[in-house]
């Protein structure tokens, strides 16, 4: 499928998407939101495909929300009451973006070659890995731009960073560098801006060269959604039906080809959907 925003190619078992609007330094757009859910469906469903690797084209990763749309630049409609249920029409287009980032069944990682501000940085957190050119920046600039939070970064931010680095961010607005997202924990490497996109195939290659596509993706899933649980007995509920799945399936050839000493076959293809009692696809009404 060819994308307006966005261009996308395979490199083995990896999918790259670069954000791709350089002459606006890529800058997030309704459309660009549009694109980036249903390239992240196509990817999703593709069995071929095995993890994603999101970067921009040009000298920026994502410059942040194009401003210079007339009426609201967020895409959202001014003539809805905020306490409607119609809010249901009117919601955060990054927010839709991440979401369904969240319930991807493929390690999703960040290669940020350059400026990232606003929703180019609030895009990144529900990604699994994000690394850096040195060149890069970060912020979330919200409160020098009169908003606030968007892309869901209130429930991701102090849960990949802790409160304390979320709020002293979130409260500043500024725009800090590749140094500062490291020691802060928003990213985790920082590499040579012509060796960033190697690295993140060779991260992505080891996600996926000697793994079961299913057990990556359950594996995914569960550390995600049990973020959230109230009780460590939510992740034994889930752990043992996912366990029972896996066990009957690609756990028998993993024990056997262990045994065996050869490398293993694995068939258990994602496409075929979850184990019983994890639906990766179940989503919390927006009301």
């Amino acid at each position: 499928m060819a994308f307006e925003t966005l261009d996308i190619t395979d490199k083995g078992s990896a999918r790259i998407i670069y954000l791709n609007r350089p002459d606006r330094m890529n800058a997030f757009t309704v459309q660009m939101a549009h694109d980036l859910m249903a390239a992240l469906e196509e990817a999703d469903t593709d069995d071929s495909v095995r993890a994603v690797i999101f970067t921009g084209n040009g000298r920026a990763f994502c410059a942040g929300m194009d401003l210079s749309p007339e009426g609201n630049v967020f895409g959202l409609d001014e003539s809805i009451d905020p306490n409607s249920p119609d809010m249901e029409r009117n919601r955060d287009t990054g927010g839709m973006v991440v979401l369904r980032m969240f319930r991807m069944k493929k390690p999703l990682i960040a290669a940020v070659n350059g400026a990232s501000v606003g929703v180019g940085t609030t895009m990144q957190l529900p990604m699994d890995v994000r690394i850096s050119s040195k060149f890069a920046k970060f912020g979330f600039v919200f409160s020098q731009r009169g908003i606030t939070l968007e892309s869901c970064a209130s429930w991701f931010l102090p849960r990949l960073v802790g409160m304390a680095k979320a709020l002293e961010w979130s409260f500043k607005g500024n725009v800090f560098g590749a140094d500062e997202a490291l020691a802060g924990g928003l990213i985790s490497e920082i590499v040579e801006p012509d060796q960033l996109l190697n690295r993140a195939l060779e991260i992505a290659n080891d996600f996926t060269a000697n793994t079961s596509p299913m057990s990556v993706a359950i594996n995914r899933q569960l550390l995600w959604r049990m973020m959230g649980a109230a009780h460590p007995m939510e992740a034994h509920k889930a752990e043992s039906r996912t366990m029972l799945h896996t066990s009957t399936r690609d756990g028998r050839e993993g024990v056997q080809s262990f045994l065996e000493k050869r490398p293993a076959d694995f068939k258990d293809a994602v496409s075929s959907g979850p184990p019983i009692g994890l639906n990766w696809d179940d989503e919390p009404p927006f009301s």
